[in-house]
């Protein structure tokens, strides 16, 4: 269904059971996959994606330009929105600035109200942002993280899966898989009660627990402990305690640090 003051596009593509409500605008070179709703107001521009049974909330905008000086408009981007997405009101997520490339935000994500997604950032399954969290250009957030209202990312931010951002902290540096992060780059421990909720098995916590430990509370540098313990593969039995280690081989911002040990 579409209302009679909703503006769409001819060369729009919309799927099965699609509703479009009031004064909501639809651009060409869009689509919807079956069942999605935009409510009152809601934007989707040129080169968006938006799978199945997804809604967009009144007044969000999917594919905006991205926010940077000398931004060539001309070229062909877009967003690409896995299937059941919610997207609350006030939303932005931008287009990737770069031909032919997408800004991608996975399957069952939720992104609350006012939060906002930069341009060529990739988001995983089932990530929430709260209100008003806020991601700059090319952040990664991998599958299951919970970001914590009034949250802000720098560029090129990594944030591992099942991690959890308090509201209103400050992120520069790398986030690790299943750790919980407070403040301005500090954590304070495992996410315990995201670990529990995926159901992780009992062994697994525990050696993220034990791994943490030693990363974060001894003297050697996380990255090269970290390169260390995984060649000395015995030491290490579970496939999240690997993810944990193997996260240390990448990044550009450095890593979160203790709170403990910044006091």
């Amino acid at each position: 269904m579409i209302h009679s003051t909703a503006i769409v596009d001819k060369a729009a593509r919309l799927g099965v059971g699609v509703r479009i409500g009031p004064y909501a605008v639809v651009e060409a070179d869009v689509t919807l996959g079956d069942g999605c709703e935009l409510q009152p107001h809601a934007v989707v521009k040129q080169g968006s994606e938006i799978d199945a049974d997804c809604l967009v909330g009144h007044f969000a905008v999917i594919g905006g330009d991205p926010q940077m000086n000398g931004f060539n408009h001309s070229l062909s981007t877009g967003v690409r929105i896995g299937k059941e997405s919610l997207i609350r009101e006030h939303v932005t997520v931008h287009r990737s600035a770069f031909e032919k490339k997408a800004t991608l935000v996975g399957e069952k994500v939720m992104l609350m109200v006012g939060s906002h997604v930069g341009h060529d950032c990739v988001i995983g399954n089932q990530v929430t942002l709260a209100n008003a969290a806020l991601l700059a250009g090319h952040v990664h957030l991998a599958d299951f993280v919970f970001v914590g209202g009034g949250a802000a990312f720098h560029q090129f931010v990594r944030v591992g899966e099942s991690a959890m951002i308090g509201g209103r902290a400050e992120v520069s540096a790398d986030v690790p898989p299943f750790l919980t992060v407070v403040d301005r780059n500090l954590t304070c421990g495992p996410n315990l009660v995201g670990l529990r909720r995926r159901e992780l098995p009992n062994e697994s916590i525990s050696e993220i627990r034990s791994l943490y430990k030693k990363l974060f509370m001894g003297t050697e540098s996380p990255p090269l402990l970290a390169a260390r313990l995984l060649e000395e593969a015995a030491d290490v039995k579970t496939p999240e305690g690997h993810r944990f280690l193997e996260f240390f081989a990448d990044g550009k911002r450095g890593f979160v640090r203790s709170r403990t040990r910044s006091k």
